[in-house]
């Protein structure tokens, strides 16, 4: 459920260039909602044990660790680039990261701040765009369903692409520009509720080698592309990358 008690009025901090102010309207709008499994998010919280699932392989595969650890990011720092209300910034830090939640909402950081404080946990939340942490490293930088929503993807890239230290990785995902993803993530489930209507421009989607290209040309390889598919069980990983896919970089 839902705290009452939040409030998502705030004072409108700096313009950013990766920010497109429609989109931040848009989620800003579903900010009291986030955490209600039932409510405007369902699928995300739906999508949110995949996505884990996903970065908990990654993570353990690329730090050589015990898949047994319950805080296997213990010693280093995270950041969760379009973070909504934390619904991944939240694990990140059970997992012992030192975590940076940075969202083109303010409504969203305002009930992400709240919800962590409630469960004793300490994440360094902040509105804006990939401007909001220039100058900045991180071990594990994450934008999951972000690229989608900016307001020029490549500069975007280059900016997550600054932010990952020496030695870190960078984990993205985004729907693919295919006819199934615009039949089953904008005429299927726009329409039929399963996600808010406005939430995708398919035009914007991109595919796996558009995406890479970017990465690489900010100087990283990309170590794996995993497909997010959907089916009568749920979402699950492997197979397909036509309706949505993660990828998984390093520095070159």
């Amino acid at each position: 459920m839902t705290d009452a008690s939040v409030t998502t009025a705030t004072t409108p901090g700096p313009v950013h260039a990766s920010v497109v102010a429609g989109e931040a309207a848009h989620f800003g709008k579903l900010a009291a909602e986030w955490w209600d499994p039932t409510g405007s998010s369902a699928m995300l919280h739906r999508l949110n044990p995949v996505r884990l699932r996903y970065l908990r392989a990654a993570i353990d595969r690329h730090w050589d660790l015990d898949d047994r650890s319950f805080t296997p990011l213990a010693g280093k720092s995270a950041l969760d680039m379009g973070c909504g209300a934390g619904l991944l910034a939240e694990p990140l830090a059970r997992m012992g990261a030192a975590v940076t939640g940075v969202d083109a909402a303010a409504e969203n950081v305002a009930v992400a701040r709240v919800h962590a404080e409630g469960r004793g946990l300490a994440i360094d939340y902040r509105a804006g765009g990939v401007e909001a942490v220039a100058g900045e490293t991180f071990d594990l930088v994450c934008s999951l369903e972000v690229i989608e929503h900016v307001s020029e993807p490549r500069a975007f890239v280059a900016g997550l692409a600054a932010a990952v230290a020496p030695g870190g990785m960078l984990v993205m995902s985004t729907p693919n520009r295919t006819w199934w993803s615009r039949v089953a993530l904008v005429e299927a489930a726009e329409r039929l509720g399963q996600i808010p209507r406005g939430t995708h421009d398919w035009g914007k989607f991109l595919t796996p080698d558009e995406l890479s290209a970017m990465i690489v040309g900010e100087g990283f390889a990309v170590t794996d592309i995993t497909g997010l598919s959907v089916g009568a069980s749920g979402f699950s990983l492997g197979g397909s990358t036509a309706l949505d896919y993660f990828v998984t970089a390093v520095r070159a």
